[in-house]
This record gives structure tokens, C-alpha cells and sequence, in this order.
């Protein structure tokens, strides 16, 4: 268990196991907990990384809507790594956290091996349907003020997390899982590291999605996870970390 001080900001982080980075970014209103298995799994091989983002967990909560955004997210991302000494990881992520690898990628592109992405999306080209989303932020982040940590809802993910703020999460809504631009899923075609886009079976909202990065992305891997929702990796957990391993191994990192 370790913080990183980021002008005032606490970042929640860990490292479990020694070998190449991996780094993990969790889901909206996820925590790093979510990743319990997958550590479990690869710290043998890896220096497996995962972190509570701002809003989030173990991390603060400042009072200022300012402090979240994207930028200051990857800036987290960016500085943990920096802290540990890691010029270069393999960068992954599920929902928000995939979307957020994308970024790191657009934003740190040279301190990225590889990319792996979970029930994610690229946003949007098209400004009405990044406007339907941003309601749906909208909405999260009114919840959040008005019911507290009641409203975190059921995925496998969020049943797991344990929160300090309801409105860190309220604000993180507003800055991190709201989106302002098509700059990433612009960026999708310029991707040259070696990806992997896996998503579970029965997450309908994202699998259209994950066809579309699939596509776009030179040579990356598409996984699809049975039996598994929105939560692949704790749906389907033995399957899920073969998937991971095995998009590993091909790097040939150890």
C-alpha cells in the first residue's frame, strides 16, 4: 500500500510480484479491488500495478470539479509509474480505465509496451451520442449527491468497492467519465503497440464497441470471454486471466 502525492492529491496505489509493469485502471466507481484475482495470477511473472482513481477508493476526493479530468487522470497513471522507477508498461484497463489506457496512450506514448482493453469503448464521433452519454454521466453523478454511496449500483465490480466520498465520485463523474472530444477514438488507427480488445459475451452495450477497436487497430487481438458480463474479469475469472496471459506471453517480456 503506497500514495503518491500529486500537488496535494493522494493516489492510492500497489505493487504486487517483480518482472515488466503491467497497469491496471479500474472501472467508474470500481476500486482496485477488482483486480484481486488477475494480481493473484500474474504477479509470478509481472509487476503487476493497480491504483484507486481520484473520486475513488482510497484515493482523495478534493473539493475543486476541476482536478478531475482526463488529463489529470493519465497525469495519476503517469506519475506512479515515474514514482516506481517504470520508464515503460504494458497499460490495461476495464470500462472507464480502458478508455483511460486509450488516453494514456494518446498522452504517453512512449512509456507504453502494450495495451490491453476490457468491456471498454473509444467514445464517440458522432456528438449526439457522446451528449446521450454524457446524460447518462449526468445522471450517475446526481445520484451520487442526492442518495450518497446508496446508488453505486450492482455490477460485480462496484459490489466489491468500498468508497470514502459519494460526491468524489459525483465529481469524477462529471470530469473523468464524461467526455468532451473524439480525440481517442480518433487515435485508434495511429495505435502501432500490440493490443488486446476483450470483452464478455454478454455485455451488449460493449460489444459493438469492442468490434470497432478490433477493427481499427492494426493487429491487435480480440478476445471474447463466455458466459461473462461487463465484469469479465471477475465473471469468468480463470478464463479471463488465460486470455490476459497468453496476450502476454506473445510479447515476450520474460
Amino acid at each position: 500500500m503506497a500514495f503518491l502525492d500529486r500537488d496535494g492529491v493522494r493516489i492510492y496505489y500497489d505493487v504486487q510480484g517483480s518482472g515488466p509493469a503491467v497497469l491496471l485502471s479500474h472501472g467508474y466507481s470500481a476500486t482496485s479491488q477488482m483486480w484481486a484475482r488477475q494480481v493473484e495470477a500474474l504477479k509470478d511473472n509481472y509487476r503487476v500495478i493497480t491504483w484507486d482513481m481520484r473520486g475513488h477508493g482510497q484515493s482523495d476526493s478534493p473539493d475543486d470539479q476541476s482536478l478531475y479530468s482526463e488529463e489529470a487522470t493519465c497525469g495519476d497513471m503517469a506519475g506512479i509509474l515515474k514514482e516506481l522507477g517504470i520508464d515503460k508498461a504494458v497499460v490495461g484497463g476495464l470500462s472507464l480505465g480502458g478508455y483511460m489506457s486509450l488516453a494514456f496512450n494518446v498522452r504517453y506514448p512512449e512509456m507504453v509496451i502494450a495495451l490491453m482493453l476490457f468491456d471498454t469503448g473509444p467514445g464517440y464521433k458522432n456528438p449526439v451520442g457522446r451528449e446521450a452519454w454524457n446524460k447518462t454521466a449526468e445522471a450517475r453523478a446526481v445520484a451520487f449527491e442526492t442518495k450518497g454511496l446508496e446508488s453505486l449500483g450492482r455490477g460485480a465490480e462496484v459490489r466489491i468497492a468500498q468508497h470514502r466520498s459519494a460526491a468524489g465520485l459525483a465529481m469524477a463523474a462529471r470530469g473523468m467519465l464524461a467526455q468532451f472530444d473524439s480525440r481517442i477514438i480518433e487515435s485508434l488507427e495511429h495505435i502501432t503497440v500490440p493490443t488486446l480488445v476483450l470483452v464478455g459475451a454478454k455485455d451488449e452495450p460493449f460489444l459493438g464497441a469492442t468490434d470497432y477497436m478490433a477493427k481499427k487497430i492494426a493487429g491487435s487481438h480480440r478476445a471474447v470471454i463466455p458466459n461473462a458480463g461487463h465484469a469479465a474479469n471477475l465473471d469468468q475469472p480463470e478464463i479471463f486471466n488465460a486470455a490476459t496471459k497468453a496476450f502476454l506471453a506473445d510479447l515476450e517480456l520474460i
